[in-house]
C-alpha cells in the first residue's frame, strides 16, 4: 500500500492530537477508582485523621471533610498540614513525590475528578514530547511522530494518564532519563547528528540528573532503571563510564534525606505478603512465565480490559505480542540494525528480565501485581521496539503496518472509556438527592478505606446520612444492634452489598438473608438494582429499604382483614 510519507505524517499528527483530545474529554468520565480516591486522601494531609468505621453508625460526613485541605489561617498551619502530609506517608509503599505534586495541585485547583487527574495528564502529553524528542534521536522525525502517536494511542497508558497515580508520571521520567543519556552519549561519541535537537549538553546533564532523582523519588522499583542505563552506557560508551556513574550517583545522593527518613519507616510498615510465592517448585515457575507473559499482553494490547477479561485471554494476548515483538526483534537483526536492536532491548525487554530474576529470587511475584502496573516503566522500551521494526524492517509493509497499529489501539481505548462506565456512587447521590433530608444509613459489608470514601466523596455531605460498615460476617449482627438502639433514627436505609469487600470475604447466602431479616422487621424493600464499574472492586448490589410507619401498619392490616 504506497502512501506518500506527508500523508503518513499528517496521519500520525492526527493520531497524537486524537491522543491529547482523548485525555482532555475524559478527565472527568468516571468516578474516582479505589486507589484513586487513597490518593486524595495522603494529598490533603489528612489520612492520620481517618478513623475506620467502628461497629455502630457513623456520620458519613466526617469523612468528606477529609478529602480537602484542612482549614488553615496562618503559615503554622500550613507549615503543619505538610509535617501531617509527610507523616501520613510512612505507612505507604511509595516515596512522596507524586503526593507532594499533587497536595500542591490540590490547593491550586481543588478535588474534583478533572483537576485531580489534570496533573497526570499532563506528565503524560509530557511523555509524548519525549518519545517524540527520544524516536526522532534515533530514527528520524517520523520515527519521533510514530513513537509518540503509538504512546498517546496505547490503552493500558492511556488508561494510566486518567488515572491519580504515580504511574502516568513515571513514564516521563523514564522516558526523559534515557532520552537525556542518549544525548550525551552522542556529544561525548562524536555521534551527533541533525535529527537531535541542538541543546547544550549541561542542560542534558540536569536533565538526567534531575529525571533520575525525580523517578526514584516517585517510584521505588526505579532503581531497575538505573541498572537499564548503566547497560545503554556499557554498550555505547564504556569508555566514559565513570562520567555517567558520576551523574547518576548524585541523583542518587539527593535523595538521601527522605531514604534516612522516609524509606526506612516505609520498609518496617511494608506489607510483603501479599507478594508471596505458592507453594512448590512447579507451579511458582509457571506463575512467574505467566506474570511475564501477562505483562506484555496487558501493556501493549489489551489495557485496561485485563480488569474484567478472563485470565486465559490475557496471557494469549500476551503469546501474541511475544511472538510479535520476537519476529521484529528476527527482522531487526536480519535487516543487521545490531545497534537500534540492541538500544530496543535494553529499554524494553532488559529491565523486564530484571525484574523477573529478582521474582525469582526472593521468591515473590511482582509482575503482575496491579495488572502490570508494577514494571510499566518497560512499556516505552516495548513499543520503541516496535517502532524500529516499523522504521527499519518492515519494507512494503510499512504503512499498513502502522494504519493496523493506529487504528487497534484506538478502537481499543475509544471502546474502553465509552464502554465501561465508572458512574455507581452518583446513583447513590440520586437516591439521596430525591429526598436530601431524610435521616438515611448506609449498611456496607466492606470497612475498606476505598469504598468509604468514595461514598464519603461521592454523597451530599449537607444530608443527614450515617454509615455502618463492617465485614460480612459481622455486618447482620451489627445492624440489629444498631436498630435496636435506635428504632426510629432511619427512615431509610440503603444496603449496599459489595462484590470484592477488599479486607474481607463477599458475603454468603446466609449472611444476607441474615441482613435481610433485621431490615424486614421494620423495613420495605423499595427497590434493588446492581451498580457495575469497570472491575469487581466497583461492583455493588444496592438495596432500598423506607421504613414501614405505623399508618402504613395500620393500611397493611385492614387489607389483610378484607
Amino acid at each position: 500500500m504506497k502512501i506518500p510519507q506527508k500523508t503518513i505524517n499528517i496521519i500520525l499528527l492526527s493520531a497524537i492530537a486524537i491522543a491529547v483530545i482523548l485525555r482532555i474529554t475524559n478527565l472527568g468520565s468516571r468516578e474516582f477508582w479505589y486507589d484513586e480516591v487513597l490518593s486524595l486522601l495522603l494529598s490533603t494531609g489528612q489520612k492520620s485523621n481517618y478513623q475506620h468505621p467502628k461497629d455502630v453508625p457513623v456520620i458519613l460526613a466526617n469523612y468528606t471533610n477529609l478529602l480537602t485541605i484542612p482549614l488553615e489561617n496562618s503559615l503554622t498551619d500550613s507549615i503543619k498540614t505538610l509535617e501531617n502530609f509527610l507523616k501520613g506517608l510512612v505507612a505507604e509503599p511509595h516515596p512522596f513525590l507524586f503526593f507532594l505534586e499533587q497536595h500542591f495541585w490540590l490547593r491550586l485547583w481543588g478535588n474534583s475528578e478533572a483537576a485531580m487527574r489534570s496533573i497526570v495528564a499532563l506528565f503524560s502529553l509530557g511523555s509524548l514530547g519525549c518519545a517524540y524528542g527520544l524516536g526522532r534521536y534515533l530514527l528520524g522525525s517520523q520515527g519521533g511522530l510514530l513513537f509518540a502517536a503509538l504512546l498517546g494511542l496505547n490503552p493500558y497508558y492511556l488508561f494510566h494518564s486518567l488515572n491519580v497515580r504515580m504511574y502516568g508520571s513515571l513514564i516521563f521520567w523514564v522516558l526523559l532519563s534515557s532520552w537525556s543519556l542518549l544525548e550525551l552519549i552522542s556529544f561525548n561519541t562524536s555521534q551527533k547528528d541533525s535529527n537531535s535537537p541542538k541543546l547544550p549538553k549541561l542542560l542534558w546533564i540536569l536533565l538526567l540528573i534531575i529525571s533520575a532523582t525525580a523517578g526514584f523519588m516517585t517510584f521505588y522499583y526505579f532503581a531497575c532503571w538505573f541498572l537499564v542505563l548503566a547497560a545503554l552506557v556499557f554498550y555505547l560508551d564504556k569508555q566514559r563510564w565513570w562520567q555517567y556513574a558520576l551523574y547518576l550517583t548524585t541523583s542518587i545522593i539527593v535523595t538521601i534525606p527522605w531514604l534516612l527518613w522516609g524509606t526506612r519507616q516505609q520498609l518496617r510498615n511494608a506489607d510483603l505478603a501479599r507478594f508471596a510465592s505458592p507453594n512448590g517448585l512447579l507451579a511458582a515457575t509457571l506463575k512467574h512465565l505467566q506474570e511475564f507473559i501477562d505483562v506484555l499482553g496487558i501493556h501493549l494490547l489489551i489495557g485496561d480490559w485485563v480488569s474484567i477479561l478472563p485470565t486465559f485471554l490475557t496471557t494469549l494476548a500476551g503469546i501474541l505480542v511475544l511472538i510479535v515483538l520476537s519476529w521484529c526483534s528476527w527482522c531487526l537483526y536480519k535487516n543487521q540494525q545490531y545497534r537500534l536492536l540492541i538500544i530496543g532491548l535494553i529499554l524494553g525487554i532488559f529491565p523486564l528480565i530484571i525484574m523477573l530474576t529478582l521474582d525469582v529470587i526472593t521468591g515473590k511475584f511482582t509482575l503482575g501485581f496491579g495488572w502490570g502496573r508494577s514494571v510499566i516503566f518497560v512499556l516505552p522500551g516495548c513499543l520503541l521496539l516496535l517502532v524500529i521494526f516499523l522504521e527499519k524492517a518492515a519494507g512494503k509493509f510499512k504503512n499498513i503496518s502502522i494504519l493496523a497499529m493506529l487504528i487497534l489501539y484506538l478502537s481499543i481505548s475509544i471502546a474502553d472509556f465509552s464502554l465501561r462506565p465508572r458512574w455507581m456512587f452518583h446513583q447513590v447521590a440520586d437516591i439521596i438527592n430525591q429526598e436530601p433530608n431524610t435521616p438515611t444509613l448506609i449498611v456496607m459489608n466492606s470497612p475498606a478505606w476505598g469504598h468509604v470514601l468514595r461514598l464519603a466523596y461521592y454523597l451530599p455531605p449537607t444530608s443527614p446520612i450515617s454509615l455502618l460498615a463492617q465485614k460480612s460476617a459481622t455486618l447482620g449482627t451489627n445492624l440489629e444492634e444498631s436498630l435496636k438502639q435506635n428504632p426510629n433514627k432511619y427512615q431509610r436505609i440503603i444496603w449496599l452489598d459489595s462484590a470484592r469487600p477488599v479486607w474481607g470475604k463477599p458475603s454468603t447466602e446466609t449472611e444476607k438473608q441474615q441482613v435481610k431479616i433485621v431490615l424486614g422487621t421494620n423495613y420495605k424493600l423499595e427497590k434493588s438494582k446492581q451498580l457495575l464499574g469497570t472491575g469487581k472492586l466497583d461492583d455493588f448490589t444496592l438495596n432500598l429499604y423506607q421504613k414501614v410507619t405505623a399508618h402504613r401498619n395500620k393500611d397493611s392490616l385492614l387489607t389483610t382483614k378484607k
